[in-house]
């Protein structure tokens, strides 16, 4: 499995072998979420709102309801498809590419996108408390113009 593949797994996939992957990370493949996984899987590496994905889904004649799109998106983000990057208390996005990596947000435009994980490194983690264990890092470097 090359690199990209391994950071979004879902890209590429037949709607079949989209159906397996639904059942095999617990989830019942309804045919709105294979529909929504068509839209969010289907142009690559993305970050993406639910009020995006849902203007997607309407643009596309896909039957759906706002509660659909937020559930669809939390559970594939708990199945591990999806990786939530909140920037806000008012501003959720979701990435599909799922492996360890940090975001520029551009706060005039609201623009995400991946920082290149060669040029970050992250140093100095303090030790967690008894019998927990850091499971992940998220850093957002927002952006302004000048």
């Amino acid at each position: 499995m090359d690199a990209a593949k391994k950071d979004c797994p879902m890209q590429d996939l037949t709607r079949e072998e989209v159906t397996q992957y639904l059942r095999r990370s617990g989830l019942r493949p309804t045919r709105q979420r294979i529909a929504l996984s068509d839209l969010l899987f289907g142009k690559g590496g993305r970050h993406i709102t639910a009020e995006a994905l849902h203007e997607e889904a309407v643009l596309a004649k896909i039957p759906v309801s706002m509660a659909t799109i937020y559930n669809t998106l939390h559970h594939f983000t708990q199945a591990g498809l999806l990786r939530e990057v909140a920037v806000d208390g008012a501003k959720t996005y979701f990435d599909t590419n799922t492996s360890n990596h940090h975001h520029f947000y551009h706060e005039d435009t609201g623009h995400i996108y991946d920082i290149d994980t060669d040029e970050m490194k992250v140093i100095g983690i303090p030790t967690p408390p008894e019998g927990q264990e850091v499971w992940r890092i998220d850093v957002i470097v927002r952006l302004k113009d000048i």
